[in-house]
């Protein structure tokens, strides 16, 4: 077999993907998924007309797939795909437009059947996993990784393994440490990314990288089911969607039901609010509302189904607040001259029980380890939510003899995952 096409990882992530393969002389890279970018956003775009081909529906992929989106190309744009992973959702058939149907498994399917044929379709892979796809839920959480090893084994693979996240994470770290010259470490890796956060405690060094066996060098791996997408239901209910009838109290002294919001914050649950029946009831519902341009917007949202990018926009200013600036959102399409301020207060406030609980989880993983704080040598930020500085400065806090080291957001855990693969496969494909 090919070294090129023999083996692969997938870190598929909850907002972006990755993949790493053997190179021809040794190692591994990770390949491009869209000219010049080597992640990908976890995105499709059903078009709602074009015929079938080999693959299915006509759909776009990536940037492209949200570019079909923003364009105002007739379809359904799909992310957050694993969220699904351990719920009903993933047998169900969701409409992505001009009468079609997918199911979710097939969604996902498809997403990865894209990420193999770019990795040169080769038939073993080593696919990353949270340390909890569901939490406190342990039967759900095996049906998780069991569906998305289904979704893999349908799209060719024969081979699949996985691999904990933030461990593969650790791998990335030990390899850029002993590069440094740095000796034996106990490093908590923390990859925050759309749908997770996760935590291990391994111990890394230059005696241990090229044992395939690490098992005794894991300490403790803990998660939590808190992540960049929950950072933007709470800024989206917090900054934008209050203007919008959330928790607004009608003449009667009754306070606005808070249903639709909360969906229309929720990725994959977005498109349940555009249903005719529920589009008519809102429209019904006028007379609940004390300012009558609330009740107009959020009818411009429904009968516009403009949730997607009303969900864009709040993940836009959640990335523009994190660096500890005040910003403003520009709803100008929904209502001309519609302009929100978001100051940070805002956004800490908005998120302060969510990074307070994932600040915790770290030192539960800590003690999990049966260590305290000052035995961890290096903290290792990698997940594109350790972009928050808020989150990042607030947990370094606890750990304060620790070195902070922050990988690639993106692309670390692919990276990790492709040193395990090797370790794992490449053995068997020489």
């Amino acid at each position: 077999m090919n070294m090129s096409s023999s083996f692969c990882a997938i870190d598929f992530g909850t907002s972006n993907s990755a993949v790493a393969v053997p190179q021809t002389d040794a190692g591994m890279r990770l390949i491009e998924l869209e000219p010049g970018q080597r992640t990908m956003p976890t995105a499709v775009f059903y078009y709602a007309e074009g015929p079938h081909d080999a693959d299915g529906p006509p759909r776009a992929f990536g940037r492209a797939a949200v570019a079909a989106y923003v364009e105002g190309h007739d379809g359904r744009l799909m992310r957050s795909m694993k969220s699904i992973l351990g719920s009903p959702l993933i047998d169900q058939t969701t409409d992505v437009g001009g009468g079609r149907g997918a199911k979710y498994a097939d969604i996902v399917s498809g997403y990865l059947k894209r990420l193999r044929r770019l990795a040169g379709e080769p038939e073993r892979a080593v696919l990353g996993r949270p340390v909890f796809f569901v939490d406190g839920e342990p039967e759900r959480d095996a049906s998780a990784q069991a569906q998305l090893e289904a979704c893999a084994r349908a799209v060719g693979f024969r081979e699949v393994q996985f691999q904990y996240e933030p461990i593969a994470a650790a791998f990335d770290f030990e390899q850029q440490a002993i590069r440094e010259g740095k000796g034996e470490q106990i490093v908590l890796v923390a990859d925050i990314g759309g749908g997770t956060s996760d935590f291990s405690i391994v111990r890394v060094g230059p005696e241990r990288m090229q044992r395939l066996a690490r098992r005794d060098d894991i300490l403790a791996s803990h998660g939590i089911h808190i992540a960049g997408t929950d950072f933007d239901r709470h800024i989206e209910l917090a900054g934008l969607l209050q203007e919008f009838g959330y928790r607004a109290t009608g003449p009667s002294g009754r306070e606005i039901p808070s249903g639709i919001y909360f969906d229309l914050a929720t990725w994959h649950l977005i498109n349940t609010c555009y249903s005719p029946l529920r589009v008519a009831e809102w429209r019904g519902m006028k007379s609940w509302f004390s300012d009558v341009r609330q009740h107009a917007r959020l009818m411009t949202v429904l009968e516009e189904r403009l949730g997607h990018e009303l969900a864009a926009r709040a993940e836009g200013a959640k990335i523009a607040v994190s660096g500890g600036e005040d910003t403003t959102v520009d709803l100008g399409h929904i209502e001309t001259g519609l302009v929100l301020p978001l100051s940070e207060k805002t956004a800490v406030d908005a998120l302060r029980a969510d990074l307070d609980r994932i600040i915790a989880t770290a030192h539960e993983t800590v003690a999990l380890a049966g260590l305290k704080a000052d035995q961890i040598d290096a903290l290792y930020f990698t997940g594109g939510s350790t972009g928050l500085r808020l989150l990042v400065d607030g947990m370094a806090a606890g750990f304060p003899q620790a070195a902070r080291v922050s990988g690639d957001r993106f692309a670390s855990v692919a990276t990790g995952l492709g040193l395990h693969a090797q370790r794992v496969f490449a053995p068997a494909a020489a």
